[in-house]
């Protein structure tokens, strides 16, 4: 097996897990994006075809791996925190494995092993093909002496691995996140992903296309297509666009939604593609992060907000009635108070659907550390102003969905709501809808108005079918 060994003690004296021969119970915890969700199902997938049963908690498991994000500090944190938790557990099941796997294992390296006592593997996201060899090779010691208390990190990243062929153990029932890209070839100054990730790798054409159609054998009906620059995606002859055409028009698929892409590859054909296959939902999550062109040229976002203005009308244009989101960080260094002002004026003028916001965070490694130190922006000035950009953006937000109120969408079920007889489905355009139901709607697309919203998250009310011709009615299915 590729990757390095170390063979520090970890405490647990070589005893057998709890579960039996060897131990055959596994939890994957996640944490992060929707990427990390993808890689999480991957884990899963590997370890069930080892042979481990997948649990539901972690008191139930004799392996437990964290799977980690390490875009901001507070991330981070927060994981280790919890690995001190679950180490806890090991008072009742003394051979407990402990394992930290994706971007932060990949960036902390050994440290975890040296730092973190408790942890017995460290994976980065380039080594899930081996990573059920990986767990046997700790839970199974052959040997009194030679394999007791062997600690794994396993740290190597490929230039070729895109998980072809491995299977992912899918979470839900009704929507499938579909990785077609991984890794980034993108320099983005704040962005860790290049160092942890490495550089961009396409699956197969063929490969995700005979993917989806065994999701949609399965009653699968939307999936969502992923990638760190997922427009930017090349193979062969096949671009993002005709890729996105192709998984449209399988058999079966009602819904297809993509992410991230970036704004340089918002091209032509990708917007015909979206106006022109059925399936295709009318959203976009175009990632913005400053409205200042000083700012995006120290991050290195290879567009002025100019070009990002003109990609934003190619969309709109395309399709009108399209939902925008976005990601904006504030305190970015080098950001003045002005720069900042021109991005609070230019989300304004945008007015997007939803924004994801962030203070920067400063992630070793990455080339932002290496600015003036004098050019950091003040703890006290950074919160001020991520605050107010919450205040902007879910301001915007608030008004547009204001304005939706009374709007007919069809809505997919995903799960129950929090609210007792109350489900959670999404429309095309990716509003999140509450609405009466029960697990019967889960999975199944329901006709309903929108009679209120809370900002965010809209109140629906289920319509028969001989009402909806009496109602404003949004675009076909």
């Amino acid at each position: 097996m590729n990757g390095k060994t170390t063979s520090e003690p970890n405490g647990d004296n070589g005893a057998v897990p709890a579960g039996g021969a060897g131990g055959r119970r596994a939890y994957v915890e996640t944490y992060g994006c929707q990427m990390n969700i993808a890689d999480g199902e991957l884990m899963e997938g590997v370890l069930e075809k080892q042979g481990y049963e997948i649990v539901g908690a972690p008191e139930e498991a004799d392996v437990i791996l964290v799977n980690t994000c390490a875009i901001r500090e507070h991330a981070e944190e927060r994981v280790l925190g919890r690995v001190g938790q679950l180490s806890g557990l090991r008072h009742e099941r003394p051979g407990l494995v402990l394992g930290v796997t994706g971007c932060m294992a990949q960036r902390m390296g050994e440290m975890l092993l040296g730092n973190v006592k408790a942890v017995d593997l460290v994976m980065g996201p380039d080594g899930y093909r081996q990573l059920g060899d990986a767990v046997d090779e700790i839970v199974h010691r052959r040997g009194p002496r030679a394999r007791r208390n062997r600690r794994l990190a396993v740290l190597d990243l490929s230039l070729d691995e895109n998980y072809q062929g491995l299977e992912q153990r899918r979470r839900s029932d009704v929507t499938a996140w579909v990785p077609v890209q991984r890794g980034c070839n993108h320099r983005c100054t704040f962005c860790i992903v290049p160092y942890v990730r490495g550089p961009e790798k396409n699956r197969e054409p063929d490969d995700v296309i005979a993917e989806i159609r065994r999701l949609a054998g399965d009653g699968i009906t939307e999936v969502t297509l992923l990638g760190q620059t997922v427009n930017s995606y090349r193979h062969g002859d096949w671009s993002f666009a005709r890729l996105l055409r192709a998984v449209a028009r399988v058999d079966g698929i009602r819904r297809v939604r993509f992410t991230s892409p970036h704004p340089v590859d918002v091209t032509e054909d990708l917007v015909e593609v979206m106006a022109t296959e059925p399936a295709v939902c009318e959203q976009f999550h175009l990632p913005l992060q400053s409205g200042s062109n000083a700012v995006l040229k120290r991050m290195v976002r290879r567009y002025t907000k100019e070009i990002f203005r003109e990609k934003v009308a190619m969309l709109r244009t395309g399709i009108p009635d399209i939902a925008l989101s976005t990601d904006v960080i504030a305190a970015f260094p080098g950001e003045t108070d002005d720069d900042f002002e021109q991005t609070i004026s230019f989300l304004s003028e945008i007015r997007f659907d939803e924004a994801f916001t962030y203070r920067y965070s400063e992630r070793p490694g990455t080339p932002a550390t290496r600015f003036p130190r004098e050019w950091f922006v003040p703890e006290n000035v950074a919160r001020d102003r991520l605050s107010r950009l919450i205040g902007a953006t879910r301001f915007v937000q608030a008004e547009i969905n204001q304005d939706e109120v009374g709007r007919v969408e069809k809505i997919l079920v995903e799960r129950r709501a929090r609210s007792d007889g109350m489900v959670l489905g999404r429309t095309r355009r990716n509003k999140a809808v509450v609405v009466r139901g029960g697990p019967d709607d889960i999975g199944r697309y329901r006709t309903v108005r929108l009679v209120d919203t809370t900002g965010a998250t809209f109140i629906g009310e289920r319509l028969l079918d001989e009402e909806i011709s009496h109602a404003p009615v949004a675009p076909p299915e």
